[in-house]
């Protein structure tokens, strides 16, 4: 298990939207992030949905350490191969919302 300040965590939702006739090639794009990025330093968690009424929609929830342990996943070379192969298959970019814990300040 991980020991982390929980006010240094980052915690990423990523919202992939594919073009219909590549549904299933995202799918299998994005499965091959999850395995990877969970060996990966800093990662907490990794996890692939497929959104249940809106069938060309993926998300990806993951949490990071820290800043360095996401500075260091987006430069993994599975991580840039799988994006450069999503990319020309997606109906929009890819949509990052990052945030951290909120915490007491007492």
């Amino acid at each position: 298990m991980i020991m982390t300040n929980k006010a240094d965590e980052i915690h990423i939702v990523c919202t992939v939207h594919a073009q219909s006739e590549h549904r299933e090639r995202v799918g299998m794009l994005l499965l091959e992030l999850v395995d990877p990025a969970r060996a990966e330093a800093g990662c907490l968690y990794y996890d692939l949905y497929h959104e249940r009424d809106h069938l060309d929609t993926f998300v990806l929830l993951d949490g990071w350490a820290s800043e360095a342990a996401l500075a260091a996943h987006a430069v993994h070379p599975n991580v840039t191969r799988v994006v450069e192969q999503l990319r020309p298959l997606l109906a929009s970019p890819l949509e990052h919302h990052h945030s951290r814990r909120m915490t007491d300040p007492a």
